[in-house]
């Protein structure tokens, strides 16, 4: 009797599933990403004190008018331009450059788009930049 002998087993993965389900997985993220809204915030409480040297401080006013106090010298600005060309000077000045700290007091309703500008403007200064928050009273 001639039985005839199987052949070798397929070890082979079918990848179009598994492509159709990161497609679908890519369009479900694209979609929810923008329904995503920052929503305005209050600063958060602390209730401790934190000792960081405060170099320059950038008040943010709802309004959209930031206040930089650079050397004791007040001065408005409205860019990141401005930010980084009015700064720049006074860090030469800053004798532990590593520590030069940006600090940033926001208003309560402030938009978080103008809190980002200023710390992309320390970031592109290549400056630490700390949000002030509010004391616990």
């Amino acid at each position: 009797m001639g039985l005839k002998k199987r052949g070798k087993v397929s070890a082979e993965f079918s990848m179009s599933s598994l492509t159709d389900i990161i497609f679908l997985l890519l369009i479900f993220f694209m979609l929810t990403s923008k329904l995503v809204v920052i929503d305005p915030y209050e600063l958060p409480e602390s209730d401790s004190t934190t000792v960081a040297p405060t170099n320059i401080i950038a008040q943010v006013r709802t309004t959209g008018k930031i206040q930089l106090n650079v050397d004791g010298k007040e001065s408005m600005v409205n860019s990141t331009s401005e930010i980084v060309r009015k700064v720049k000077p006074a860090l030469g000045l800053i004798e532990n450059r590593d520590n030069a700290t940006l600090t940033i007091v926001a208003e309560v309703g402030v938009p978080f788009k103008k809190v980002s500008m200023l710390m992309a403007a320390a970031a592109e200064l290549r400056m630490k930049a700390i949000i002030a928050t509010q004391p616990i009273e």
